[in-house]
């Protein structure tokens, strides 16, 4: 059965999150003088490790969206700050982390190889208030038929649902729709499970390969490689056509 549409994560999917992330907390850290004396790459590695264990409690519905942005803040600096205050130096962050927004190179080129061939649509785990914002930021918004977060949904990937969800806004059954995203278990192997054609992009090799077609994930390195997986013969690499 041929792949009528392509459902894409977003954070370090077609966004470089990661990158975003790193520079924009170096940058805050140093502007509330918070580096004075502190190794940079310690405090950069706590913070990620806050936001994933904060943000594994929001995924299993524990806290809400602007539950986990004021613990994140009030685990990394280890203070009871007011929801106030917590919020005041959560909003001071983001103008740094939305500085330094930027999509992967390889994002328009395959955007503009599917164009013609697939229809296009995003399922997210955070919240639609701030993806929506991302994506139009970032110049794509207008690429994606449908724009689906956990925070709205009310439930998350891994869950076959949240997978669902995105095909049923598609008006399509799940063998008909690939899933892209960066996460081998989240993504790769909950959209596999789901009934989509998965597509696991691991941009830097480090993680353990989690399955293989046909019923695990079929893992990539770039996004140059997924037209093939969707059998379309393009001409990938040609200059963006998108304004």
């Amino acid at each position: 059965m041929s792949i009528d549409a392509v459902v894409w994560d977003i954070d370090d999917t077609i966004f470089d999150y990661t990158a975003a992330d790193r520079a924009g907390m170096r940058n805050h850290l140093a502007a509330e003088g918070l580096l004075d004396g502190a190794p940079v790459e310690q405090a950069l590695a706590r913070w990620r490790e806050v936001t994933d264990a904060q943000w594994a409690r929001f995924s299993a519905g524990e806290t809400d969206w602007q539950g986990q942005r004021r613990e994140r803040v009030r685990v990394f600096l280890g203070e009871p700050l007011s929801d106030t205050e917590a919020d005041a130096w959560f909003d001071r962050y983001i103008t740094h982390y939305e500085s330094a927004w930027s999509l992967f190179p390889d994002v328009l080129p395959v955007l503009d190889s599917l164009v013609d061939s697939h229809r296009h649509a995003v399922l997210s785990n955070s919240s639609l208030l701030a993806q929506d914002r991302k994506l139009r930021v970032l110049g794509v918004h207008d690429r994606f038929e449908a724009i689906l977060c956990a925070a709205e949904l009310g439930v998350s990937k891994p869950a076959a649902a949240a997978f669902h969800a995105a095909c049923e806004a598609l008006e399509l059954p799940p063998h008909r729709v690939a899933y892209v995203g960066d996460h081998p278990e989240i993504d790769g192997r909950g959209a596999a499970e789901a009934g989509l054609l998965s597509v696991w992009i691991d941009r830097d090799g480090t993680h353990t390969a989690v399955g293989g077609p046909p019923t695990g994930p079929h893992r990539i390195a770039s996004l140059a490689e997924l037209p093939a997986i969707l059998g379309v013969d393009t001409r990938f690499g040609a200059s963006s056509t998108f304004r």
